[in-house]
């Protein structure tokens, strides 16, 4: 199973950065692959959203609930529907010594065809982890600009 973990220190604040990543519907603006998010329910600390991926040519579909920590600033998230097996992670946010929080977005997902894993999960892994990495710099770019 893949396993991408990205994370990237930002001058600013945790409960600035906080709502920005709650805004799961604005992803597409700073991430090429994701196509679209939409959020299909809203119930207390819980949103179920709709994501359509483009991975080179291949579209990715799944619908994920997610879980929203407001008092500690983090938020979990899970596949329940989708084209992949498993796809789940989290977004943590931890305030750094001498000021600034340090984001760190996990990703854990299974292609779940066996025959074509062995050949999908690399290219996706990679593809995981740079469109990851480019929405913290984005976050880290549109953070130390405010």
């Amino acid at each position: 199973m893949p396993y991408v973990e990205v994370a990237l220190a930002v001058d600013c604040e945790r409960k600035s950065i906080y709502p920005i990543l709650k805004e799961m519907e604005k992803y597409p603006e700073f991430m090429p692959d994701l196509e679209s998010v939409s959020i299909v329910e809203r119930d207390g600390n819980t949103t179920v959203s709709q994501w359509v991926s483009n991975v080179d040519g291949r579209i990715i579909k799944w619908t994920e609930k997610d879980t929203f920590d407001d008092q500690n600033m983090h938020i979990a998230y899970r596949q329940i529907t989708g084209d992949l097996k498993k796809f789940a992670g989290e977004w943590i946010l931890t305030p750094m010594d001498g000021g600034g929080t340090e984001i760190k977005l996990t990703v854990d997902f299974e292609f779940g065809v066996p025959m074509i894993a062995g050949l999908l999960n690399p290219i996706l892994k990679k593809k995981v982890k740079a469109n990851s990495m480019n929405m913290l710099r984005h976050i880290k770019e549109k953070m130390e600009k405010i």
